[in-house]
C-alpha cells in the first residue's frame, strides 16, 4: 500500500460532486413529475437519505484508503467538505431552476402551500393566508434560497459527519 497520507479534500470533492449530482438528478425527476414545488415530507426524506448515505460512504471510503485509520478531524473535514461541495452544486441548480427552467417556481410553491393550509384549517381567512405568504415571498429569491441551502447542508453535514466519524474512528497505533 501507498504510505502517503490521503487528503480529505479530494474525497470531499469527489463525493460532494456525486451527492450534488444525485440531488440534481432527483430534483429534475421531481420537476418532470411536476412535484418539485410541493415540498412533501416523503420527497424530503429521500433527499436526507442521499445526504446521510453519501456522506457516511465518503467517510468510509476515506478510511479504507487511509489504511483503515480515521481521526475525528479527518472524518469531519471529509463529511463537511462533501456537504459544502454538494450544497454549492445544488445552489447553482436552484438558481438555474428559478431563473431559467421554471421562473414561476415560487408562485407555484406558494399557491400550493396556500391551498394546503386552507384545506388543513378552513377557519382561517383567505386574506390572512395571503398576508402570511406575501411576507414569505420577500425572502424567496433564488440567491436567498441558495444561501439557506448551503447553511442547512453544512449544519446537517456537520452532524452527520460527527456521528459518522465517531462510529468509524480508528487511531493509528503509536
Amino acid at each position: 500500500m501507498d504510505n502517503s497520507k490521503k487528503n480529505p479534500a479530494s474525497f470531499a470533492l469527489s463525493f460532494g460532486l456525486i451527492l450534488g449530482g444525485v440531488n440534481v438528478i432527483y430534483s429534475l425527476m421531481l420537476y418532470s413529475l411536476d412535484m418539485h414545488y410541493q415540498n412533501e415530507i416523503e420527497t424530503s426524506l429521500i433527499s436526507y437519505a442521499f445526504l446521510i448515505g453519501i456522506i457516511f460512504y465518503g467517510i468510509l471510503q476515506f478510511k479504507r484508503n487511509n489504511d483503515g485509520f480515521l481521526s475525528l478531524s479527518e472524518g469531519l473535514k471529509t463529511g463537511v467538505g462533501i456537504a459544502l461541495i454538494s450544497s454549492i452544486v445544488i445552489s447553482i441548480y436552484v438558481v438555474i431552476l428559478m431563473q431559467e427552467i421554471d421562473p414561476e417556481f415560487m408562485d407555484k410553491s406558494i399557491e400550493f402551500q396556500k391551498q394546503k393550509l386552507l384545506q388543513k384549517d378552513p377557519e382561517i381567512s383567505v386574506e390572512n393566508v395571503n398576508k402570511m405568504f406575501d411576507a414569505q415571498k420577500e425572502f424567496s429569491g433564488p440567491f436567498i434560497i441558495s444561501g439557506f441551502i448551503i447553511v442547512f447542508n453544512l449544519f446537517f453535514g456537520f452532524i452527520i459527519s460527527m456521528i459518522g466519524a465517531l462510529i468509524l474512528k480508528k487511531s493509528k497505533p503509536e
